[in-house]
């Protein structure tokens, strides 16, 4: 496995990758959110991930790399610079089901930490859910030595 710089040809490899990657973490969270906030927050989160992650590929400010395993794209983690707080974060990262549990994951993490300080950056942040689905998420960045902050989200329909 190899970490390289995303590049356009890619797209559709890591968008495919992206939603079998995510398809677990919604079922996930409509089983522990309000079904009609769900539904109103994601009607079809296939477009919206979709959309995010063709974004996040074109951004100016982003930087993506992607996982290559016997030349297929396996992985990606997309990584934004905040200057004005010397803080890198891990915008989006994703692991297709089928390589998962290998490591990828945590390569992908520890590739764009290092990035982060080669690039003048003092401070690491990820943002995950807390419902089972990003459960793996949570683990690998524990397990890298990102400390948790308690934050509340609250939802209701109205």
């Amino acid at each position: 496995m190899r970490i390289e710089p995303y590049d356009a040809h890619q797209l559709d490899a890591v968008i495919r990758l992206s939603l079998r990657a995510w398809a677990s973490v919604f079922d996930s969270i409509q089983k522990v959110m309000d079904l009609d906030v769900y539904r109103e927050l994601h009607p079809d989160w296939r477009v919206s991930q979709q959309k995010a992650v063709e974004g996040v590929c074109a951004a100016e400010d982003t930087n993506v790399w992607v996982a290559i395993d016997a030349d297929s794209t396996v992985g990606f983690v997309a990584v934004k610079l905040h200057s004005e707080t010397s803080m890198g974060e891990i915008y989006m990262v994703a692991v297709d089901p089928d390589f998962q549990g290998h490591g990828i994951g945590t390569a992908l993490t520890e590739f764009a930490l290092d990035w982060m300080k080669d690039a003048g950056m003092s401070v690491a942040m990820v943002e995950t859910g807390g419902d089972p689905g990003h459960a793996p998420a949570r683990r690998t960045y524990e397990k890298l030595g990102f400390g948790l902050l308690p934050i509340a989200r609250y939802f209701k329909k109205l």
